[in-house]
């Protein structure tokens, strides 16, 4: 029995994070689909099939008792499939924190930052019509900042004009001095950079991080006899088999053994 969290690298760590804290007696398996990395690359309907036949192997191989999409390209696509190809194992999505945000916002100026996949999710709009139409909501899509924090994470160096270049479009200023007040972190890669997001940032502004509420999620789901669980191992599993040196050691660090 355990708890499978998937991405398609190792920005779903920053969801384990938060999950090992108000779950510390649970398993954890965490799932790097990182030969197919990055998902916004891939046509739609060919990145669906293959997470959904990627999925019938994992389901299969670890039973979970819960499954955390711990990315908000998958989530948007392919989510209601999984859930309707695997309808006894309960799925919790990342999509993007667009309701909390529009609740805490001052200004009324949103911005959302995330993949071009996420971007131009019919789901990410209906999102902003359900529960933020009386804001100005800017959506961000960055092609290669979810790379610049796997280079991050993995101790490389990042140049701060690139970073900056991903983020700039974010920041909003109306004439009548208003500003953009909110951004939503929508790629679980993005917290990862969230001190040199705060650093660049021409002024400062919430950067809205869903990992805590996603964990919530996922903590509601589990039945009593589930929460005492305690056995195995934590598991790290990369598809395209072992990581290099600088992710086996990050792994270690979050205490996952890989597979």
């Amino acid at each position: 029995m355990s708890l499978l969290l998937f991405d398609s690298g190792i920005g779903g760590l920053t969801v384990l994070r938060e999950a090992r804290v108000l779950m510390p007696s649970q398993r954890f398996v965490y799932v790097a689909d990182d030969a197919a990395f990055p998902f916004g690359d891939w046509p739609e309907d060919e990145l669906r099939a293959h997470i959904l036949d990627l999925f019938a192997g994992l389901i299969e191989t670890h039973n979970p008792d819960i499954v955390i999409i711990a990315c908000n390209t998958a989530s948007t696509l392919v989510l209601d499939d999984l859930r309707k190809a695997f309808p006894s194992t309960p799925f919790v999505g990342t999509v993007p924190a667009i309701k909390p945000a529009a609740e805490r916002t001052r200004s009324g100026l949103v911005s959302v930052l995330a993949t071009p996949g996420t971007v131009k999710r019919e789901y990410t709009r209906s999102l902003i019509r359900s529960y933020a139409s009386q804001c100005h909501v800017r959506l961000v899509g960055s092609r290669d900042l979810a790379r610049l924090a796997e280079a991050h994470i993995r101790g490389q160096a990042i140049a701060d004009d690139d970073v900056l270049a991903e983020i700039a479009p974010c920041f909003v200023e109306e004439k009548d001095g208003r500003r953009t007040d909110i951004v939503v972190l929508a790629c679980t890669h993005y917290p990862f950079l969230a001190n040199v997001f705060r650093r660049l940032a021409p002024w400062p502004v919430d950067w809205l991080d869903p990992a805590e509420a996603i964990a919530r999620r996922a903590m509601s789901l589990l039945d009593d006899d589930a929460k005492n669980v305690e056995e195995g191992e934590d598991l790290a599993i990369f598809t395209t088999g072992k990581p290099d040196f600088a992710v086996q050691r990050l792994m270690a660090g979050f205490g996952l053994k890989l597979a």
